[in-house]
């Protein structure tokens, strides 16, 4: 099993430039956030039912999703699961209040789309393929390498 920091300098490898790497600052996260968006937009009858919280930020498919998320991220770092749970925990919430005054699922396929074109410009000013092209892995050490990127003192 690879280490954060050996997927970090694979995933490096194709964003070395300096506006794709802006791009991706941008993008990574609104497809995450979009993602997010999405499967909040899938009706939890069942898991409101049978939680009883009266917690609708947390009483849906993203959240369930997302704690698997969060288990791949424990792996390889639980300072970063943290930091990718923060991150998380505000896009429940901003997109349960996007829910309130718009259709969520129509604003989030707005998002991912537009995101990964701007995913995909990114890689064409970099001359590289995206690294998930690769390996699947790479869609889930993208917003971890855009966390590291952004928040780290380096």
């Amino acid at each position: 099993m690879r280490t954060l920091e050996q997927w970090f300098d694979e995933y490096a490898v194709s964003h070395q430039n300096p506006k794709n790497k802006a791009i991706h600052y941008v993008c990574v996260p609104a497809i995450y956030f979009s993602i997010v968006g999405l499967l909040m937009s899938i009706p939890s009858n069942v898991i409101s039912y049978t939680l009883k919280l009266n917690a609708p930020v947390i009483e849906n498919w993203a959240a369930v999703v997302l704690v698997f998320v969060l288990l791949f991220y424990i792996r390889l770092s639980v300072a970063m699961a943290l930091k990718i749970a923060v991150f998380s925990a505000i896009c429940l919430v901003v997109n349960f209040y996007i829910g309130q005054v718009f259709p969520l699922w129509i604003f989030s396929i707005g998002v991912f789309a537009i995101a990964w074109i701007g995913q995909f410009y990114g890689h064409n000013i970099e001359g590289k393929k995206p690294s998930f092209l690769k390996d699947l892995q790479f869609l889930m050490i993208g917003p971890a390498w855009v966390v590291e990127n952004l928040f780290s003192r380096k």
